[in-house]
C-alpha cells in the first residue's frame, strides 16, 4: 500500500490558517484531519477533539516526555502539539494528513519527515496582520503585540517551506495550495 501525503500547513497566528484548513477539507474531501493538542483555553465556540485536545500543562508534558507528539511548540506562554499514533496510522493506510500547525512545529516535522510538503501561509501585509489579530477580540492589546512580534520572525523563516502561498483573498488562496497538492500527488483529477 502506498504511504500517504503529509502536507503541513504553517504562518502566523491570524494569517487565516484555520480558515484556509477548513476550506481545504470541504474542496478536498479524501484530506484527513489532524487534530492537534494544546494547553491554551478554549475560545468560543471550540470543542474538545473537534479543534483542539485541550489539556493541562502537566498532561502534555507528560505525553511530551513520553515521545507521543510529532512536534511541540511553545507559543506565546501555550504548548501545542500533534498526537505521532493517530497521524502515523493514517498515513501508513495510505491516506494523506493535513496538519495546521506552528512555524516551529513544521520545521521540526520537515527535519524529521523530510518527504512532507510544507506550505507557508503569508498574510498580504503586517497592517492586515494586526488587523486580523486585533478583529478576532480574542486576546489583550499585549498579547496581540507578542504575536506580532512572533509573526516576524516567524515570516523571515518562511524561505525554509517547500511552498509560500499569500492569503489575500480566500478563496484563490485556498486554490493555489489545492493546487500544489495536486501536483504534487500527480492527480489530474484535482
Amino acid at each position: 500500500m502506498k504511504q500517504g501525503l503529509l502536507i503541513v500547513l504553517s504562518g502566523p497566528s491570524g494569517v487565516g490558517k484555520g480558515t484556509m484548513y477548513s476550506r481545504l477539507l470541504t474542496v478536498m474531501p479524501d484530506l484527513t484531519v489532524s487534530v492537534s493538542a494544546t494547553t491554551r483555553k478554549p475560545r468560543a465556540g471550540e470543542k474538545d477533539g473537534v479543534q483542539y485536545y485541550f489539556m493541562s500543562e502537566k498532561q502534555f508534558a507528560e505525553k511530551r516526555a513520553r515521545g507521543e507528539f510529532l512536534e511541540w511548540a511553545e507559543t506565546v506562554g501555550n504548548y501545542y502539539g500533534t498526537p505521532k499514533a493517530p497521524v502515523l496510522a493514517t498515513l501508513g493506510s495510505g491516506r494523506d494528513v493535513l496538519l495546521e500547525i506552528d512555524v516551529k512545529g513544521a520545521r521540526q516535522i520537515k527535519a524529521a519527515y523530510p518527504d512532507c510538503v510544507t506550505i507557508f501561509i503569508l498574510p498580504p501585509s503586517d497592517t492586515e496582520l494586526e488587523h486580523r489579530l486585533k478583529g478576532r477580540g480574542t486576546e489583550s492589546d499585549s498579547q496581540v503585540r507578542a504575536r506580532l512580534e512572533l509573526a516576524k520572525s516567524e515570516i523571515a523563516q518562511s524561505g525554509y517551506f517547500d511552498y509560500r502561498v499569500v492569503n489575500d483573498d480566500l478563496e484563490r488562496a485556498v486554490g493555489e495550495v489545492a493546487d500544489i497538492i495536486c501536483k504534487i500527488k500527480g492527480d489530474k483529477k484535482c
